[in-house]
């Protein structure tokens, strides 16, 4: 016995298939840095037009010891203000940014041009606070979430061991210890994605979920 099969039905399929293709796709597309507050290809001081560029560049880098191929000027800022507690409950210090918050400080402390990278250290045109105040943080960090400070130090924290899943649309799952301080120290890294590929939509490229404090209390334990 033959089985016809509907060519209407068929087209139904299809149009199924498609859209669930879609839609996973559309998913993926949001995860990427495409689009995304670090795409500067299209920004008017990157006369490259290229997306990655503006930090990375695959030959003639600053080395391993400054970041992952880097390609931007870093601030020559030496004495950041930074976070003491007023009641003096840290169980640490908060020391000079290092690691990857000095990387995101090359922009975000405004005193270094966007468009100075690629060798281009001389140049002083346009700074963050021209194109976005609200990423210019300055370089008094005192009223800022402490950064480049021993998470471990602090006993009221929750262990590096917890588990913990980062992102929305695209997750990881792994510990504290493994992706929000795998260096052993808090840094601008562990609440913010840059590549913005764990993140939560309309947020600041934020790794964990702000609503009901998750973002705070996924590490302090209250």
């Amino acid at each position: 016995m033959k089985i016809y099969k509907s060519s209407s039905l068929t087209s139904r399929i299809v149009k199924c298939l498609t859209v669930m293709v879609c839609a996973m796709f559309g998913a993926q597309a949001f995860a990427d840095i495409t689009l995304s507050a670090h795409d500067f290809s299209a920004a008017a001081w990157n006369s490259t037009g290229e997306m990655c560029v503006t930090c990375h560049t695959p030959h003639n880098a600053g080395g391993a010891a400054t970041g992952p191929l880097w390609n931007h000027t870093f601030s020559g800022e030496l004495a950041y203000s930074v976070y003491t507690s007023p009641n003096g409950t840290l169980d640490a210090v908060a020391g000079q940014p290092s690691g990857a918050s000095k990387l995101c400080l090359s922009c975000h402390d405004g005193t270094v041009a966007l468009e100075s990278f690629g060798g281009n250290g001389a140049v002083t045109t346009t700074l963050m606070g021209a194109v976005n105040p609200l990423a210019d943080v300055g370089t008094n960090l005192s009223d800022d979430h402490p950064i480049s400070i021993s998470y471990a130090a602090d006993t009221s924290l929750a262990g590096v061991g917890t588990a913990v899943t980062v992102g929305d649309l695209v997750t990881k799952t792994g510990t504290i210890g493994s992706e929000l301080v795998p260096g052993g120290t808090v840094e601008c890294s562990s609440c913010h994605d840059v590549h913005n590929t764990y993140t939560f939509a309309g947020t600041p490229l934020l790794r964990l979920d702000p609503a009901g404090s998750t973002l705070c209390l996924t590490c302090h334990a209250k």
